[in-house]
Parts: C-alpha cells; sequence; structure tokens
C-alpha cells in the first residue's frame, strides 16, 4: 500500500483515485464500492450542490460613494503586486484629472501601502464613526497599516482576519470615487474569496514576474476570479527585463515572455510590461510612487499605458 492510500484510510476504508473504496474484509478479500450515478442522477446532484452554496453566499453590496473597484491581485508574493497597485492609482489619476481615485490595502499580514504612499498615523473618525482614509498624492488610502505599529507582526487567525477585512471594506467613508484599487494579498484563501463575494468588482488586473513559479501561481489566479464571476481585464507581466545602466545590454532574468503564453493559455491579452529597474524600487522605497515623482521616464509611462488599457476593458459604472 502506497504512502498516500496510508492516509486516506479512515474507518477500515481505503479511497482509491478513480473514486471508489475499498472496504477491507479479513486478510485475503476486499470489496470494491463504487457508486455509479446516471446523467440525470448527476445533473441533479450538480443543481442541489448549486442552491445549497448559493444560499451561504453573502449578497454582494457596493462600498457607498465608489462607481467601481478594480482589484490588483497576484498568486505568488514578491512579483510587485502592491507596487504596480500604487503605480496603477496615480496613473489613472494622471491620465484623467478628473476621476477620483482610492487605494485599499487588504493585506492584512502585510501592508505596504504605508510605506509606498508615505503616509503614517491613525485615520480620523467621521460623524457616522466611519474612518476618513489617508490622502497623498491625490489619492484616498486606508491600510491595516495604519491601525497598527509599523514593526507590530499582525498574528490573527482568520476569523479576526476576516473581521478586519470587513471594517476596511464597510467602515471607511471614501466620499465620492471614481475608482478605487484594491491591493490583494498573494495568494487564493479567504481574504480573496471574502472580497470578491462581499463587494461587485469591476475588473481584476493579475500581476506575475515571467519565471515559471510565479507563473503557475498566477494562473490559479486568473482561474480563482473566474470561478468567483470576476472578470480578469488581462495580465501584467513585471520585471520582464533588465537592462544593463552602463553597457544598455538586456537580460531576461526571470525568463522571456511567460506571462503572455499563460495569457493566451487562459485567453486573455498582457496590459503591458513593466521592467526590472532601479528607479522602481528606489522610488517604492522612498514613499515616492515613480509615476508621481519621474512622470516622464519610460518606466512611468509603461505604467500609464497599463491605465489606459485597463480602464478601456472595464465595463460602464453603474448609473
Amino acid at each position: 500500500m502506497g504512502t498516500w492510500q496510508r492516509l486516506l484510510r479512515f474507518g477500515g476504508v481505503v479511497l482509491r483515485p478513480d473514486g471508489g473504496a475499498t472496504a477491507p474484509l479479513g486478510r485475503s478479500r476486499a470489496l470494491v464500492c463504487r457508486r455509479q450515478l446516471s446523467g440525470a442522477e448527476s445533473e441533479t446532484l450538480k443543481q442541489r450542490r448549486t442552491q445549497i452554496m448559493s444560499r451561504g453566499l453573502p449578497k454582494q453590496k457596493p462600498i457607498e460613494g465608489v462607481k467601481q473597484v478594480i482589484v490588483v491581485a497576484s498568486g505568488k508574493g514578491g512579483v510587485g503586486k502592491s507596487t504596480t497597485a500604487v503605480n496603477l492609482a496615480l496613473a489613472l489619476a494622471a491620465n484623467d484629472s478628473s476621476k477620483a481615485i482610492g487605494l485599499l490595502d487588504v493585506d492584512v499580514y502585510g501592508p505596504s501601502i504605508p510605506k509606498m504612499m508615505n503616509l503614517k498615523g491613525n485615520p480620523e473618525l467621521s460623524q457616522s464613526n466611519l474612518m476618513r482614509p489617508l490622502l497623498n498624492y491625490g489619492i484616498a488610502c486606508m491600510s491595516m497599516g495604519f491601525l497598527i505599529e509599523e514593526t507590530a507582526p499582525v498574528v490573527w487567525r482568520g476569523l479576526m482576519v476576516m473581521s478586519a477585512i470587513e471594517k476596511l471594506l464597510r467602515q471607511v467613508d471614501w466620499g465620492q470615487l471614481d475608482y478605487l484599487i484594491v491591493d490583494m494579498p498573494p495568494g487564493t484563501g479567504d481574504v480573496q474569496l471574502s472580497v470578491s463575494q462581499n463587494i461587485p468588482i469591476s475588473g481584476a488586473v493579475i500581476v506575475s514576474t515571467p519565471q515559471d513559479i510565479a507563473l503557475m501561481d498566477a494562473h490559479k489566479g486568473a482561474e480563482m476570479f473566474r470561478k468567483v464571476h470576476v472578470p480578469v481585464l488581462g495580465l501584467v507581466q513585471n520585471m520582464s527585463v533588465f537592462q544593463c545602466p552602463k553597457c544598455k545590454h538586456k537580460t531576461h532574468i526571470f525568463g522571456a515572455d511567460g506571462a503572455r503564453k499563460l495569457a493566451r493559455t487562459l485567453g486573455l491579452d498582457v496590459l503591458g510590461d513593466i521592467p526590472l529597474h532601479l528607479n522602481i524600487r528606489e522610488a517604492s522605497d522612498t514613499g515616492q510612487p515613480i509615476v508621481f515623482s519621474q512622470p516622464e521616464s519610460d518606466e512611468a509611462k509603461a505604467y500609464l499605458r497599463i491605465a489606459v488599457e485597463v480602464v478601456r476593458r472595464l465595463p460602464p459604472p453603474p448609473e
């Protein structure tokens, strides 16, 4: 008996990968139990399961004052998701100054927005006891990082995390926003599911490097949004190429065009490529995102083009 079979043994029954079950009867005989469902029975079972699941799903409720929500996500951490979210928010504002933009950081365990947007302090409360976002570079921002010390770890179980997410979604006075950019945590877990099921989302942007390991998780992230009926607007290929500042030689450190291959597999578009560049990293670390601090640079222009592609793919805002 293989290891997986021993692990799956429960109450004297061994589950097999083909869907059957073997119940030991003495030392020499075994009874194979398999239930065959007819087509009609199988379809009825699927419909019943869908009905039961739909009862347990929360009813989506828009965030008051917010016209459209765009989530920026990745399956893998460390691929530049938060950097992309920050610069996308700034690029949307730069491309159309008439639009009001907000930035919500729902990465409870590792909030990055306060550092990248050069913001500190606790949110003030409105007369209706809602938190007021902190403002910088014309972007309204809210993050778990405003509510805890910068070096304090968040050591919480799932229920407390879900409670924090609920507060970030429902207890913030955003005023009137055209776009709310949501910086999601990496992965496809409780936070992603909670956000996707509780508020209407206009579209998701998936960020990945061209590396195979990152692309595997980006694929899972895109499929998760499809399962919860969130439109995937496209992929951003981050750290696509490194150009030596001295000799100008280009090196594809993480591989070449991996996101484009994944996009073809998923039937999606690549919204743009962001190079691996020192200026982007330095600007983020100093709290002066490159779209704001170096708007004429090639790197900033890449984010501006991505913002155009994102808006072009969004559905019309609700009336």
